[in-house]
């Protein structure tokens, strides 16, 4: 596994996991099978024209973009049991972390990391058993007639990405906890920074060296970084496909906030809190 972590705007950032092709090769958990053919089931409904499914569809993607960033990338990080299943020497080496260090300080990443570990926890627990209970609930709804229990399925989709989360979070802290992090300034992320923070505060240069820039992104306000096309070339750059995806999610949610004054309603209100310490 490795772990990348990129600076959205100057004071907020994604966490992202990446599992290395070894470890991708073993044998996936009941789990991980039951969520590609979700996947896939889920590909083959956006391919309707129209009906129940293309309504379900749009709905549903609606509510994805919703979901907080930070959520999904505690997502992406896989439980440390699971972890352990496919790689038995996990927890006894360490894990890279890559960042660009001309806009994060080598020596405050860890702080970081461990505050996304921690913050959301809590909130994760709480709307995970929520979910849960709440699903059996809507039992009835499954004797209408060819429409499927939407409620039914929206709640444990809920349950089960809140679960995620918590897990990720979770191995995030034992990482932390038991200094199993070795970060590491990858050269294609300070070369794609150097331009973007250049072009975003004027006291900084692409030219300047790393640690005269990273100051001026400490000295800033909060501003946004990157742009929706960087998503796809930190893809490229880090070797890492599903990295866009989450990468556009997150520019969109953080460019949203940095417009208002206020944090925009999400479906987790809480992140406001999150948002207000971050500022």
């Amino acid at each position: 596994m490795r772990l990348f972590v990129v600076p959205i705007s100057t004071r907020r950032a994604l966490i992202y996991a990446r599992l290395l092709r070894k470890d991708v090769s073993k044998e996936r958990s009941i789990l991980d099978r039951a969520t590609n053919k979700a996947a896939e089931t889920w590909s083959k409904w956006e391919e309707a024209d129209k009906g129940w499914k293309k309504h379900l569809v749009s709905w549903g993607n609606r509510v994805q973009q919703r979901i907080p960033y930070e959520e999904w990338g505690l997502k992406s990080i896989p439980s440390l049991s699971s972890q352990r299943r496919i790689d038995e020497l996990h927890g006894t080496k360490k894990v890279d972390v890559l960042f660009p260090g001309n806009a994060i300080k080598k020596e405050k990443l860890l702080s970081m990391l461990h505050k996304l570990s921690t913050d959301r926890q809590d909130l994760h627990r709480q709307r995970m058993w929520w979910s849960f209970i709440a699903a059996p609930f809507t039992a009835p709804i499954a004797l209408i007639p060819v429409i499927p229990n939407i409620p039914f399925f929206y709640l444990a989709y809920r349950g089960w990405s809140h679960w995620r989360a918590l897990n990720g979070s979770k191995h995030l802290q034992f990482l932390i906890e038991k200094d199993l992090l070795n970060p590491v300034s990858h050269p294609g992320l300070v070369e794609l920074y150097a331009k973007r923070v250049s072009s975003t505060l004027e006291e900084a240069d692409a030219d300047d060296p790393a640690s005269e820039m990273v100051e001026d992104v400490e000295k800033s306000d909060d501003r946004i970084l990157l742009r929706m096309n960087d998503a796809k070339k930190l893809a490229t750059i880090l070797d890492s496909p599903g990295l866009a995806l989450e990468a556009e999610r997150a520019i969109f949610q953080v460019s949203e906030q940095l417009k208002s004054p206020e944090p925009p309603a999400q479906e987790e209100s809480s992140t406001k809190t999150s948002d207000k310490k971050q500022k």
